[in-house]
């Protein structure tokens, strides 16, 4: 009689910010239990449609729920549709024979918690962001093991782990792989260089500011690679492509590790992977944190900006003005970019993927 096989699925989607850690996870669960069944569950409607299968994980999806934040009609709507989907989660947890859930955060999470708790089945949960989600705020209260991606992560149980990140980036050697990284992104190898990115999705403030002061960038000796986001191309004030020596323009790069070892100076939003980026691999960073929300890419930021690894500026501050007095002696300031490069790699955590292995084995022979 042959030995049942250990089934671990994993819970989240949405964006990035969840779907990377979940497949990070999922990665390091295949060295840590070779022979175990990995089944991903998302929506029908995020990007883990395409990211997940890309990666050779299998997908199952279940309704979207969001839980409305005023009183509406879909907040009546609410229990029907809340029961809807843990009946859904049910099915694929069954169908799976779960031995585990790995819940990363997201719309999916919840009815796959309360799914999970149903059947005794341990539930094991990983928060990115410092301000935790109403997902994995509802999951704290029913497990015990809870990781974190960020210290002062304020959740139930919570273990500091820190972000699963693909290993590429993980143990990248930056001064190795530079020269290599800028050929690839057809940069010059010896010039200061900035490359700025507001995420897949683009950041419209930041591009506006950057297209004002390339002429800025380029006469101070800095080549800068614009990373605007797919669709938002800048343009030259008569419509035509910004051209200036040492400006590149990209709508998107595949493969961020190309980026961190290309740059001296990342400048970027602060999302909690892209901070704990950062740190793993040691790049000097600015945060521009995104204006909207509930402020918590300030916060995501603020441990490697109060250790000396990256500037913050606010949103409404980054001018072309700030970008002449700040951001162009900080490109050019070697020896200031080494003090920022050491502290930012002296905090960053490069084995939480495997930490979170660990403990997703932990809760299933507890």
């Amino acid at each position: 009689m042959t030995s049942k096989k250990l089934s671990i699925v994993l819970a989240g989607g949405g964006t990035a910010g969840h779907i990377s850690p979940l497949l990070a996870i999922a990665a390091a669960l295949r060295v840590s239990a070779p022979e175990a069944n990995l089944l991903a569950v998302g929506t029908p409607s995020g990007m883990e449609t395409r990211l997940v299968p890309a990666a050779g994980v299998e997908l199952a999806t279940i309704d979207r729920v969001p839980f409305p934040r005023k009183p509406s009609v879909d907040l009546l709507r609410l229990p029907s549709r809340l029961a809807g989907a843990v009946s859904q989660a049910g099915k694929i947890l069954d169908d799976a024979d779960a031995d585990v859930l790995v819940g990363v955060g997201g719309y999916v999470c919840t009815p796959m918690y309360l799914a999970a708790r149903r059947r005794r089945i341990p539930i094991v949960i990983h928060e990115a962001n410092t301000r935790p989600g109403l997902a994995n705020r509802v999951g704290s209260l029913l497990t015990r093991h809870v990781a974190v991606a960020f210290e002062t992560t304020k959740l139930r149980h919570a273990r500091h782990v820190g972000m699963p990140m693909r290993t590429e980036i993980s143990g990248l050697d930056r001064t190795a792989a530079r020269a290599a990284a800028r050929e690839a992104l057809g940069l010059d190898a010896g010039k200061p260089t900035l490359i700025v990115t507001g995420g897949s999705s683009g950041a419209q403030s930041i591009n506006r500011t950057v297209a004002a002061v390339v002429e800025d960038l380029a006469a101070a000796g800095i080549q800068t690679l614009h990373i605007t986001g797919r669709g938002k191309a800048v343009l030259a004030p008569d419509g035509g492509t910004l051209a200036v020596p040492g400006y590149r323009q990209l709508e998107y790069v595949d493969g961020m590790e190309l980026v961190y070892a290309a740059a001296d100076v990342l400048l970027a939003r602060s999302g909690a992977a892209t901070v704990c980026e950062v740190a793993a691999v040691g790049v000097p960073a600015v945060f521009v944190p995104l204006p909207v929300g509930n402020g918590e890419q300030a916060l995501n930021a603020a441990g490697l900006v109060d250790a000396g690894g990256a500037l913050l500026v606010q949103d409404r501050d980054f001018t072309p003005g700030w970008v002449r007095s700040e951001l162009i002696p900080l490109v050019t300031d070697h020896r200031r970019l080494a003090a920022m490069g050491a502290s930012s790699h002296r905090l960053g955590i490069r084995n939480a993927d495997q930490r979170m292995a660990g403990l997703v084995l932990e809760a299933v022979s507890a």
